[in-house]
This record gives structure tokens, C-alpha cells and sequence, in this order.
């Protein structure tokens, strides 16, 4: 069980019974340590897996705890999040808590309630505006405001809410009053059902804590008031309480979330142990150093608590940094970007275009599609919601009974599936469609890793069970998976706003639109807010294991005003010298004020990207674009600066450097202006060495130049 773990990991997986605080960043191996400590202390016999409960944020977090802990042999552990932990709860307890009678339906969603809400309010209000006073409707719950507490809460948050406040406080009396008349409750009515069964019910709470005596938070920064409270009566005034966080990736403050709890933690419990986890295991050490530069200006309290990582990977290819015209030239070179990283092997499901607002999706999907690069957005609809996922499950719960049951699962799956039009061998063209092609081939894939996995399976203290490999287990895992919205992985490349991304990673992360007014967000006018728009960009460097390329278009449209890059980049330039573990392509502000000017660039004279490195705007072309340099013409450059830098009796460098000598040789100057836009030759050594460049261009040899000159 510590095989393997470095000497931070050790001490968090053996720290003794009681509070420990584990502060671990992006990449630092922190689902192994939680893990390892559950399964240390249960295999040693200190604990008894049943009395632990492991809550996070995520089904799929939930999910990965529950399989890494099977695999470890602590299968007993109960995984959950918050509301999937209360809602099996307060189902157990309903017929004690509710006089006999049933649970009320919980809403999957308050928007329609809402929009009724509003109407009965005397509120206009389409779906967008809907959709905006269900979130604050959800802040002010999960921060224990109530609908007469509204109006003050929101002054002191700062909040800035889609209608005045006493209106929302209207909206949100109505949306409390119709959800009673229609027996329903929302995701946070559930979590205080749970509260409110332990604190105002001692025989529930004396039998709930009589089965979990052991805890685990997972991702303690997005913890809300609503949930804290919930913890703190499951434990009941105990303290074997371990929780996992990182303050540099709290990105949730809008929705009530707070990392006050995990800054506090070691004050509240004084005798708490606290580990540092910062050995990154993710991503390069070029990706680390440049997520350290951006974090490394962070001010405020979560600052406080800042991690400096230690890249532990080989080191990999520097962070690109590109800067286009406009915002639809970014998007094509992305595509273009995307398509060639495919055919060199990198599979499209690890690649991820990240963006601030969903709004900027639209303008990848069509580039994407133009260029016939498959993707998938994230967020934008639950996969077991779509449409085309729930045709397929219904269509494979009616396969069962037309198909033989000896059939091979795969075999069963596709024959299935292929009964709603799906057919495995052609991917259709278009994006859209194309995804939908994607998602049928997720359930295929799935089938695939359930047949693959073995036959035998352990339960409870050494008993084993014989797995069902059939198309009727198969459907039941997917109903399974369907509950508790565990979705498979699906072949394309990723597109997802940076809050959507949090707690994936990829090979290769394309961080686009990065200009003032997008990311830091225009509504970001506080400091406060401000930090969190800076762990966003922190977020999304820290989602790369090897390529990252960051850009922005320097306007929305062609030929619109002109923005800043973002503020939040390290300097605008390649940092000098070699490269080194922990260093990145993009310089650290070094404690300089940063210069929040547009640069004065140049154009990659191939992609078209703004080159900002002094190097690249000397070639006319990014680094990593093709070189079509002159060979013949480089050498008989080199043959003349030799030449000529002995005649002066100087180094060859004062003549022209060995970048300028490339630049010559690729952009072949046949004039004085060409000459003149290669970057390090003013009119001085156009005046010197200008004839000779000219001649050497159109073919004259070293003897041709010598000839020339003893002629003159």
C-alpha cells in the first residue's frame, strides 16, 4: 500500500487517526493518496470500510474513488457526492421524517419552476434570465440565505444579480411557495433534508453516525456553506475528518462556494496533521513553470495557501504562445492545428480546446467541422440526456429479446445499435452529426472494456462472484451508469469552458481567446473577483500533460478594435538560454509591473499567428511552423559573412547573426523594403551589405562577388 508513493503522499496515506489537511496541487497524485489512506487503515484493520464515507463533487470522481478503492480492496467504502450521499439518506429516513409519507420528486432542474415563479412575480423573464435567477435562487440556498435575507446577503457579497434585488428576493418567495404546492424540491432542499433529519432527529443521526465514523472531502476549496453544515452534522462534534483541496483552483465563488474552510482548517483543528503535495506527475516541466509564473502573482487570501509545483516528467516542448488577427483566424488555426496533431497520432479524445464562455464554442465547432476534426462539447448536454443515447438504450433493451443470448457483448452492442441507423464503419461528415456518431460509438467502446474486464469478481471479506458478460448486464450497467451520470469517454476532441474542465487533463490543451474583457471576464470588477478569473487561467494551463498552446485573436471580427492580451500571461516574449526543469516558453513577470499595451508584432508569414519572440519575428514565421529555407543560398550566406567579417576583422556575428542569415535564406529579399523587414537590419547594413545580399539572392557566387568588387 506504500510502494510506489513519494514522501509526501507517504505522510498523508499514514498520518494517524483524526483531522489531517492534505493541500495538494493540480496534478500531485491526490486520488492516490486519499485512496491509499482509506485502504491503509482498513487493510491494517484500524478501520472497518463500512464506517467510511467519501464524498466529493463529480458522479465521475465518485466513480474513479470507487474503482481505484475496489481495486485496492476496500470495495466497502461508500464513494459519493454530497447530494448522491443525502439523497440515500433522506430516502431511507423518508417514512420517519415525513409521517409515512413519500418522498417529494426532486427537480433535475429549477429553471421551469422558475420561469413560473417569475410569472407570478410579475417578472418578465425568457429562458436566459431564468436560467440567471435560478443560479442566484441557488447561491443564496447554498449559502443559507433565506428568501427575506436576500437583499441584505446580496449587498454583502457583492453580488450582481440579473434584476434588483427585492425583485429576485420576490421571485425567490414564489419559487419557494410553488415548489410546496407542486410537492417537488430542488438539489439543495435535499441537502437540508438531510440536515435537518440528523440535527432536529437524534435517533436518525445516532444511525447515521453509527455507520460512518471515517470521512473524506475531496476538493475541500468548493465546499459551500449548505455543504459544511451537512458535514459537520455527519460528524457529530468527531474529528477523523481528512480533507483534500488546492486554494489556487477555487473557481466556484459564484456559485456560494468558499475555500475559507480549507484555509481555516488548520486553526479550527489545531492538532490537525497538514501535508503539502506539490511533485507534479501531470505535466511537463515547461506546462509547471508556466502554471507557477501565472500563479505566482496571485494575491488574496487563497494566495496564502499557494503551492509552488515541481514538474517530475521529462521535459516536453515549450507552452506556444500565438496571436492572430481576429477570432476566426484563431479558431481555423486551431482546427488546422488539431487535424495535424490527429494524423501524427495523437488521439483526438486527448485534445481539448478550452475557453472562458460557453458562448465561445460556436465559433471551434465550425472550424473543427470545416476542417472534419471530430469533437464533442462538454457541458452542453448530459450524455445519457442526448437524444441519439436514449434511442440507442431503448433500442438495446429491445435487442435482447431478438438477439441470441450466446451472441459476443460487442457483437450484441453494434447489431443493436445499428437497429437505429447507426453504422459503425462510416462516421458521417459534419460536426453535429459527426458527434452523434461519437456517442453510439462511446456505448460500443463501453462494451468493449465490460467484456474485457474479469469474469470473477471479489465481494465482501474474501467472498468472489461470477460477472455476467451479456447484452441484459450490459443494459444494466448503463442504467447504472445513466443514475448516477457516470459517462463514458467519447472519440473526439474536447471542447469545454475552463469551469467545465476542472479535474480533466489531456495530452495537448488549447487555451484560446485569451484578451482582456474574455478572460479576466469584463464582470470581474473586484479584486476579489479578479483572483478567481487568474486560478481559471491557472485551471486550464494546469489541464496539459505535454502541448499547450495559448492564443487570442487580437479583435472579435476582422477588422475590430484591437485588444489586450490577457493580463494574467507571464511576459509577452521566450525567456533566454536553454531549457531547464521548471522553466516555460513564456518569461515570468519577475516582479515587474506588467505592460498591458498591445505589442508591436509581426505575422507568421505561414499560420498568419503574431510573433512576439525577437527570433521569430527576424524568420517571418513561428517556430514550429516549416522552414523553406534555401539551403544552397545559406551556405554561400555563411561563405560571404566568413569572408567578409575577415576583411573587417571582426566576429562573423557583427556582420549578421546566424538567425538573420536564416531569415535571408528563407524569405529570399530581392529589394530594399524586403530587406529592411527582417528584424536586426536598418538602413546601416542595408547601406553596408545590401548589394551583396541582393547578388547573392539572384545567384552570384562568392568569385562573382569578389570579381565585382575588384572591378569597382
Amino acid at each position: 500500500m506504500l510502494a510506489g508513493l513519494d514522501p509526501e503522499q507517504r505522510t498523508a496515506v499514514t498520518a494517524p487517526a483524526g483531522p489531517v489537511c492534505i493541500l495538494a496541487g493540480a496534478g500531485t497524485g491526490k486520488t492516490r493518496a486519499i485512496t491509499h489512506r482509506i485502504a491503509h487503515r482498513t487493510l491494517s484493520g484500524e478501520i472497518n470500510p463500512r464506517h467510511v464515507l467519501a464524498v466529493t463533487f463529480t458522479a465521475r470522481a465518485a466513480a474513479e474513488m470507487r474503482g481505484r478503492l475496489t481495486a485496492l480492496g476496500a470495495g466497502g467504502v461508500q464513494a459519493r457526492t454530497f447530494h448522491a450521499a443525502a439523497l440515500r439518506q433522506v430516502r431511507y429516513f423518508a417514512a420517519r421524517l415525513l409521517d409515512g409519507r413519500g418522498m417529494p420528486e426532486l427537480m433535475e432542474s429549477k429553471i421551469r419552476v422558475v420561469g413560473l415563479a417569475a410569472a407570478r412575480a410579475g417578472v418578465r423573464a425568457d429562458r436566459a434570465v431564468a436560467r440567471d435567477l435560478a443560479g442566484e435562487i441557488e447561491w443564496a440556498k447554498s449559502s443559507l440565505v433565506e428568501p427575506s435575507e436576500y437583499v441584505v446577503a446580496a449587498a454583502k457579497a457583492l453580488r450582481e444579480p440579473p434584476l434588483e434585488p427585492a425583485r429576485v428576493a420576490e421571485v425567490f418567495t414564489a419559487y419557494e411557495s410553488l415548489k410546496r404546492s407542486q410537492g417537488v424540491i430542488d438539489f439543495e432542499d435535499l441537502l437540508r433534508a438531510a440536515v435537518w433529519g440528523i440535527e432536529e432527529h437524534p435517533d436518525v443521526a445516532d444511525q447515521i453516525r453509527a455507520q460512518y465514523r471515517h470521512f473524506v472531502v475531496d476538493e475541500y476549496q468548493d465546499v459551500n456553506p449548505l455543504q459544511q453544515r451537512l458535514l459537520e452534522a455527519w460528524l457529530g462534534g468527531r474529528d477523523d475528518l481528512t480533507v483534500v483541496g488546492d486554494a489556487s483552483q477555487t473557481i466556484y465563488s459564484f456559485t456560494g462556494a468558499t475555500s475559507s474552510y480549507l484555509i481555516d482548517f488548520p486553526r479550527r483543528w489545531r492538532e490537525a496533521v497538514v501535508v503539502r503535495l506539490v511533485r507534479d506527475y501531470r505535466s511537463t516541466p515547461q506546462v509547471v513553470g508556466l502554471a507557477n509564473a501565472v500563479i505566482r502573482q496571485a494575491r488574496g487570501t487563497e494566495a496564502k495557501l499557494r503551492l509552488e509545483l515541481e514538474g517530475q516528467r521529462p521535459a516536453g516542448p515549450e507552452p506556444e504562445l500565438k496571436i492572430f488577427p481576429d477570432e476566426p483566424g484563431e479558431a481555423n488555426a486551431v482546427a488546422r492545428r488539431c487535424r495535424e496533431l490527429i494524423a501524427a497520432g495523437t488521439p483526438a479524445s486527448e485534445i481539448a480546446v478550452l475557453f472562458r464562455t460557453n458562448a465561445q464554442s460556436e465559433a471551434y465547432e465550425e472550424a473543427l467541422a470545416e476542417a472534419q476534426v471530430p469533437y464533442v462539447v462538454r457541458g452542453a448536454e448530459r450524455f445519457f440526456e442526448r437524444a441519439e443515447v436514449r434511442r440507442a438504450m431503448i433500442a438495446l433493451r429491445a435487442a435482447v429479446r431478438s438477439i441470441p443470448g450466446e451472441t459476443p457483448l460487442v457483437e450484441a452492442v453494434v447489431e443493436g445499435l445499428t437497429a437505429t441507423g447507426w453504422n459503425p464503419s462510416q462516421p458521417p461528415p459534419g460536426g453535429a452529426a459527426r458527434e452523434q456518431w461519437e456517442a453510439l460509438a462511446a456505448l460500443v467502446t463501453l462494451a468493449e472494456e465490460h467484456a474485457a474486464e474479469p469474469a470473477i469478481l471479489p465481494i465482501g471479506e474474501g467472498g468472489r462472484v461470477q460477472r455476467e458478460v451479456t447484452l441484459a448486464a450490459f443494459n444494466d450497467e448503463l442504467a447504472r451508469r445513466a443514475e448516477q451520470q457516470h459517462a463514458p469517454t467519447m472519440a473526439g476532441v474536447t471542447l469545454a469552458s475552463l469551469h467545465s474542465a476542472k479535474g480533466l487533463e489531456w495530452d495537448a490543451v488549447f487555451l484560446v481567446g485569451l484578451a482582456d474583457g474574455t478572460l479576466p471576464t469584463t464582470y470581474a470588477k473586484t479584486a476579489e473577483q479578479l483572483e478567481e478569473e487568474r486560478r481559471l487561467l491557472y485551471v486550464g494551463v494546469t489541464r496539459a500533460r505535454q502541448l499547450l498552446w495559448l492564443s487570442l485573436g487580437q479583435s472579435r471580427a476582422p477588422g475590430g478594435r484591437s485588444r489586450r492580451p490577457c493580463r494574467f500571461l507571464p511576459q509577452l516574449e521566450r525567456s533566454g538560454g536553454g531549457e531547464r526543469a521548471g522553466s516555460s516558453g513564456l518569461a515570468g513577470d519577475r516582479g515587474r509591473k506588467a505592460d498591458r499595451r498591445v505589442p508591436k508584432v509581426s505575422s507568421c508569414r505561414i499560420c498568419g499567428a503574431t510573433l512576439l519572440a525577437g527570433a521569430d519575428r527576424k524568420l517571418g514565421r513561428c517556430p514550429t511552423c516549416p522552414s523553406d529555407m534555401d539551403e544552397e543560398l545559406f551556405q554561400r550566406l555563411q561563405a560571404w559573412r566568413a569572408s567578409t567579417a575577415a576583411e573587417l576583422k571582426v566576429p562573423a556575428y557583427v556582420v549578421f547573426t546566424d538567425a538573420t542569415l536564416v531569415a535571408v535564406a528563407e524569405r529570399r529579399p530581392t529589394d530594399p523594403a524586403q530587406l529592411l523587414a527582417i528584424a536586426g537590419i536598418g538602413p546601416r547594413k542595408l547601406g553596408q551589405y545590401g548589394d551583396a545580399v541582393f547578388a547573392l539572392v539572384g545567384g552570384a557566387s562568392l568569385d562573382d562577388l569578389g570579381r565585382e568588387n575588384f572591378e569597382n
